[in-house]
């Protein structure tokens, strides 16, 4: 089950309400700033590396765009809410010497996770945007005066992105999905090196980068009222079979139950 607001008049924001109870996550990332909250239950929040959390209910995860992180049940159901936001917006929230964005923060507090909750409600009772960016604002002032319980900063190495960039460009445009023996070659290195460079880079091997990509991008045309099968087709899916099982696979929810209605 999981419910999500989206709205035109606040682009900058989104949020979900869910509970589940098998694995429903792949390795992805965010192009926004993430807030979960554990309101039931618990969760194995594992990132790019080898490390990885267990999530209890009251604790909160503040992951800054581009980590790459999975969350999924550890037993039993799991209840979670999960807020999106632009950067932007959330760097005028916070203090000029915030760490918020250097590194994925676990908050221990029962405190925080009441905050969060309470400004996530503004947005499902369709409250003004003053008042949002207000709750939102006296959520992150709590986290500014508390120790967070956990930091952990990304493993990827960004100089390889430059020497990448022709394979990722390749990645995000190609329509059908590039061969990676194809790829090794743009990239001058042979298959099993460019696996490994793509994963110290991106955290993401290149076909799941591929998938996260149109994902985002899905997330985004979905979220402005187009047609699941407008998107399907600008995003190069063979057909809304193979979409839908790629978007669930990211985001735990069909693409209709996600699409915001046409304004």
């Amino acid at each position: 089950m999981s419910e999500f607001w989206h709205s035109p008049a606040i682009p900058h924001i989104e949020s979900r309400r869910s509970c589940k109870e098998n694995t429903c996550y792949k390795q992805h990332t965010h192009e926004r700033f993430s807030i979960g909250l554990i309101d039931a239950g618990s969760t194995v929040f594992s990132g790019a590396g080898s490390e990885s959390l267990e999530l209890s209910a009251g604790d909160v995860i503040i992951i800054p765009a581009g980590h790459v992180h999975a969350c999924n049940p550890e037993s039993g159901t799991w209840k979670y809410q999960m807020i999106h936001a632009d950067e932007t917006w959330i760097a005028d929230l916070l203090p000029a010497d915030t760490t918020l964005f250097s590194g994925i923060h676990v908050y221990t507090s029962a405190h925080i996770h009441s905050r969060f909750s309470a400004a996530n409600e503004l947005l499902f009772s369709n409250a003004s945007s003053a008042d949002i960016t207000d709750g939102f604002g006296q959520a992150f002032k709590e986290c500014a005066k508390t120790r967070p319980s956990h930091v952990l900063t990304a493993h990827t190495e960004a100089t390889l992105l430059i020497s990448l960039a022709p394979v990722l460009e390749k990645l995000r445009l190609d329509e059908q999905n590039p061969v990676l023996e194809e790829l090794a070659a743009i990239a001058g290195m042979s298959k099993y090196q460019l696996i490994r460079s793509m994963k110290r880079s991106t955290g993401l091997p290149p076909l799941a980068w591929r998938h996260n990509q149109r994902v985002i991008t899905a997330r985004g045309m979905l979220r402005l009222g187009h047609s699941l099968a407008d998107t399907a087709h600008v995003l190069g899916f063979v057909d809304q079979s193979h979409f839908h099982r790629v978007f669930r696979s990211h985001v735990a929810a069909s693409p209709g139950s996600y699409r915001s209605e046409p304004q």
